[in-house]
C-alpha cells in the first residue's frame, strides 16, 4: 500500500467553508470553497445554522478531494481550522443542535458582561484568562443558551448537554460523535480556560454558572485525537491537528520567534505577537492568548481583535449596493487618488481591541457634494489600516519591542492598494505570503 502523502486542510470561517488539499512539500493542489448563510435576527446579533456549518465543510472537503483526484486512503490526516468564539450547544444523544450558533461577532451577551463588570469580575477573568469581559467570547454566550432556553439548564445539569466551539463541532460531527475535545487555542477563547494551568476553571464556572460536563476535553494543538467515521469520507482518515483560526494563522506564517507579529484581513483583523512560553500581561487591553500547544510546549501571543474589517466590504456590497462583488472594491477604490477626506469607523457590531466599546456604531464623516461610491470604497479600504495601526502602536507599548515587519494573509491581502497604504502608514515592510 503506498504511503499517505496529502494533507486535507478545514478551514471553517465566518462566512464560508473552505477546504485545501496539500502535498507533501505543502502546496496546495485543490480547493473548494461554500459561502453560507449570515442569519442577522436583530440588531448586532449574529446567528448560524450548526448543521449548515457542517454540511457546507464536508460538501467542500469532497469537493477539495475530488478535484485532487483523491480519496480517503491518500490522506496522512486532516487538520482543522476555525472561527473561534462561536458557540454551539447540541443534545449528546441525538448529536441536533438546541439553537443556531451565536457567533463570535454577536452582541447579544452585552447585558451579561455588564453585569459581570458591574459586579468587579473583570481582574479574576483578565488574571485568569488573559481576556477583557465582553461579548466576544464564549462563556457569556453559554450563559445566556442556558439562562433564555426553556429546561435547558437542568438537561445540561444531567450531562445531556455539549458545548463546542466549531472545532468541537466539527470534531464531534467527523468523528460520529465519539469525539468531544477541542485544542489549547480554541479553549483559551471561552472566558473559561485558565491560561496558566491550561484547564478550565472551577471558580469561572462557578460564576457562569456552566457544568463541566458540557466541556469538551482539552488536548494540544498537534496530535492524533481519533479518526472520521467511515461514513464522512468512504474510510476513516486521522484527525491530527486543531487550532484556531487566528492561531493557525500565526504558525502558518512561520512567527515562532518571539517578537513575530501577523496580520489576518479577513471578516475582521487579528494581529497577533509571539511572546515565547510567557504569557505577558498588556496595559492596553489587548488579549494574552495561547497560540498553540506542541510536543508538551506552550506558545502565548499577544492578540488585538478588530471585529469589522472585511465585513464592511461586505456590507458595501449586500447594504448598500454598491458594488456587486466583494473583489470590485479594489478597482472601484483605485479610481480615485485618496478618500478626499472621508473616513469610516466600521463600528457595525462595536469596537474591539484596544476600544472594547460595545455600544460604538458605525459612522462616516467628511461627506461632500463631491464624495461618490469610489470614495466610500477607498475609506473602507483605509479603515482596515488605521485599524490595524491601532493595534500595532498598542502591542508595541505593552510588548517593548519594535515592529520590523508585518507578516500578512486573509482575503483582502491580495489588495495590493491596500497593503501599500498599511506599509505606508506603519513605517515597516508588509510580507505577504505565497499562499495567501
Amino acid at each position: 500500500m503506498p504511503p499517505r502523502t496529502f494533507v486535507l486542510a478545514l478551514d471553517q470561517g465566518t462566512t464560508s467553508s473552505r477546504a485545501i488539499v496539500f502535498d507533501h512539500d505543502g502546496q496546495a493542489i485543490a480547493a473548494a470553497q461554500q459561502e453560507f448563510e449570515q442569519i442577522l435576527p436583530s440588531p448586532g446579533v449574529v446567528e448560524h445554522d450548526p448543521e449548515v456549518i457542517w454540511e457546507s465543510q464536508r460538501a467542500v472537503a469532497r469537493q477539495a478531494l475530488a478535484r485532487a483526484s483523491l480519496n480517503a486512503a491518500d490522506i496522512a490526516a486532516i487538520g482543522i481550522t476555525n472561527q473561534r468564539e462561536t458557540t454551539i450547544l447540541w443534545e449528546r444523544a441525538t448529536g441536533r443542535p438546541v439553537a443556531n450558533a451565536i457567533v463570535w461577532q454577536s452582541r447579544v451577551t452585552v447585558p451579561i458582561c455588564d453585569r459581570l463588570k458591574a459586579d468587579g469580575l473583570e481582574g479574576i477573568v483578565r488574571e485568569k484568562t488573559g481576556l477583557v469581559i465582553d461579548a466576544y467570547f464564549s462563556g457569556t454566550k453559554i450563559k445566556h443558551l442556558l439562562d433564555t432556553l426553556p429546561g435547558l439548564r437542568d438537561k445540561a445539569a444531567r450531562g445531556e448537554i455539549l458545548f463546542g466551539t466549531v472545532d468541537t463541532w466539527l470534531i464531534w460531527k467527523l468523528s460520529g460523535g465519539r469525539l468531544h475535545v477541542t485544542d489549547t487555542s480554541n479553549a483559551s477563547r471561552t472566558m473559561l480556560l485558565n491560561i496558566h494551568t491550561l484547564d478550565w476553571d472551577a471558580e469561572l464556572l462557578r460564576m457562569f454558572d456552566i457544568p463541566r460536563s458540557m466541556l469538551p476535553q482539552v488536548r494540544s494543538s498537534s496530535e492524533v485525537y481519533g479518526v472520521t467515521a467511515a461514513d464522512a469520507f468512504g474510510s476513516p482518515i486521522p484527525i491530527g491537528g486543531c487550532a484556531g483560526d487566528q492561531q493557525a494563522s500565526t504558525l502558518g506564517q512561520a512567527c515562532f520567534q518571539p517578537g513575530t507579529a501577523k496580520n489576518t484581513y479577513g471578516t475582521g483583523c487579528f494581529l497577533l505577537l509571539n511572546t515565547g512560553e510567557r504569557a505577558v500581561s498588556s496595559n492596553n487591553r489587548l488579549l494574552t492568548t495561547v497560540g498553540w500547544t506542541i510536543g508538551g510546549r506552550t506558545t502565548y501571543c499577544l492578540e488585538g481583535s478588530v471585529f469589522v474589517a472585511g465585513a464592511a466590504v461586505q456590507w458595501l456590497r449586500d447594504g448598500l449596493g454598491i458594488i456587486k462583488t466583494s473583489a470590485e472594491v479594489e478597482s472601484l477604490a483605485a479610481t480615485v487618488p485618496h478618500s478626499q477626506g472621508v473616513y469610516f469607523v466600521p463600528a457595525l457590531v462595536g469596537l474591539g481591541a484596544p476600544h472594547w466599546d460595545s455600544q460604538a456604531r458605525g459612522t462616516i464623516v467628511g461627506i461632500t457634494r463631491g464624495t461618490t461610491a469610489a470614495h466610500l470604497a477607498r475609506a473602507t479600504l483605509d479603515a482596515m489600516a488605521y485599524q490595524t495601526r491601532d493595534l500595532t502602536e498598542a502591542m508595541q507599548q505593552d510588548s517593548g519591542l519594535k515592529l520590523a515587519a508585518l507578516r500578512v494573509d486573509g482575503g483582502a491581502s491580495v489588495n495590493d492598494q491596500l497593503m501599500q497604504f498599511q506599509a505606508d502608514i506603519l513605517d515597516v515592510p508588509v510580507c505577504r505570503p505565497v499562499v495567501t
